[in-house]
């Protein structure tokens, strides 16, 4: 009889172990947080609200470094236009930091840990500190790769920008200028054409036969609209730009009006003024956590389903400029950003209602493999 009942409580305790792969125990150690977000721009913070809202118990992990960094004023944000960029950070936190289930705390993610094919992570920042949660949110966003041509880097993003909707009605109807490549030209000049006039193309040495080429098959009509609409193409080598005036301290508060001032000082000796500039530089990923974890970038983007900003990569979900749903703007990163936390919430609930089906078959199956084996020595021992 010894031996069935030992063998019994063995099989009990296989079946148990088989399960609990899948069937998380009551004694198991719970992740520290539900959903750990890694951003703390617009994207990131709403992702957090929204998990907030829900009683998530969420932790944002912010390393301080911003896209919009230098930019005088968001623009376009109903309800915040014209608010300074650091001042909309410190709002929303305030706002954020009433529900008790919310967490802020500054740190650079180093490494991000998948733990038995996403079903829980590993966060460690460059203190060495470790955090556990279920879920993860990159809201790690672009970096701009800017050349190294003096007086780019110094007026970036105040009077040099890369988003008319950002920053083009502040300027509207004052000398403007396109830098980058002559075939990124064309749909600068179409988005800018009802702000400025005055435009001239900074090609830097990009005209070429290759590129005229390039856009003659993509962009048919392309030198006819340009001399429609009265743009200039300046081919010559760009050797720096000079601020002659800053647009924070001469402007129009009245007429939402900023007047820049610079001078593109050219290889063959000639000088140009612009007031304004917008730019079709590239951008690279602000972060590799994402490549790490699994997650698919085409381009310069973190792939999405953009119905509810998964990844390819189990259990890690991205938002705001980083990813490919292909909008850069603020609107859209607190858009997508509350999109993740309303699809995180509903799969963390999901896979913990299942759970209750599968422990209470678990219990079921326990209770007659129980009684089978009660019956099958009572069988044996009347024998």
């Amino acid at each position: 009889m010894g031996f069935f009942k030992y063998g019994s409580a063995l099989l009990l305790l296989l079946v148990s172990l088989s399960e609990s792969s899948i069937i998380p125990r009551a004694n198991d150690a719970a992740p520290d947080y539900d959903v750990l977000v890694i951003g703390g721009g617009p994207s990131g913070l709403s992702a957090l609200s929204g998990l907030a809202r829900v009683r998530r118990k969420t932790l944002l992990l912010d390393s301080a470094e911003y896209r919009n960094e230098y930019t005088r004023h968001m623009h376009d944000i109903i309800g915040n236009d014209g608010t300074v960029p650091a001042v909309f950070r410190y709002n929303a936190r305030e706002m954020i930091a009433r529900y008790p289930t919310a967490y802020m705390k500054n740190a650079t993610v180093t490494s991000i840990d998948s733990i038995n094919n996403g079903s829980s992570f590993v966060t460690t920042d460059a203190d060495g500190t470790t955090y556990s949660s279920r879920k993860i949110i990159l809201a790690t966003g672009l970096s701009d790769v800017l050349p190294d041509t003096p007086g780019v880097k110094d007026a970036w993003q105040r009077g040099i920008f890369w988003c008319d909707w950002c920053d083009g009605y502040e300027h509207r109807d004052q000398k403007f200028g396109i830098l980058g490549s002559i075939v990124d030209s064309v749909s600068s000049v179409i988005e800018s054409e009802t702000l400025f006039h005055d435009i001239v193309v900074f090609a830097n040495g990009t005209y070429t036969d290759e590129n005229v080429a390039t856009l003659n098959t993509n962009r048919p009509g392309w030198a006819t609209q340009f001399q429609k609409y009265g743009v200039v193409i300046n081919n010559a080598t760009i050797e720096s730009i000079d601020r002659l005036q800053d647009g924070a301290v001469v402007h129009n508060v009245t007429t939402d009006s900023e007047y820049d001032k610079f001078q593109v000082n050219l290889a063959d000796g000639s000088a140009v003024e612009r007031d304004a500039f917008i730019t079709n530089f590239p951008e690279i990923q602000h972060s590799t956590l994402g490549e790490s974890l699994g997650v698919q970038v085409y381009g310069e983007k973190m792939i999405v389903d953009a119905g509810s900003m998964r990844t390819a990569a189990v259990g890690v979900f991205a938002v705001g400029d980083a990813n490919s749903d292909n909008a850069t703007n603020v609107p859209h990163a607190m858009y997508s950003g509350k999109k993740a936390a309303v699809y995180v919430h509903v799969e963390i609930e999901k896979q913990y209602a299942a759970t209750l089906v599968q422990k209470r078959e678990e219990e079921n199956i326990h209770e007659r493999m129980g009684n089978d084996l009660e019956d099958l020595w009572k069988r044996l021992s009347s024998d």
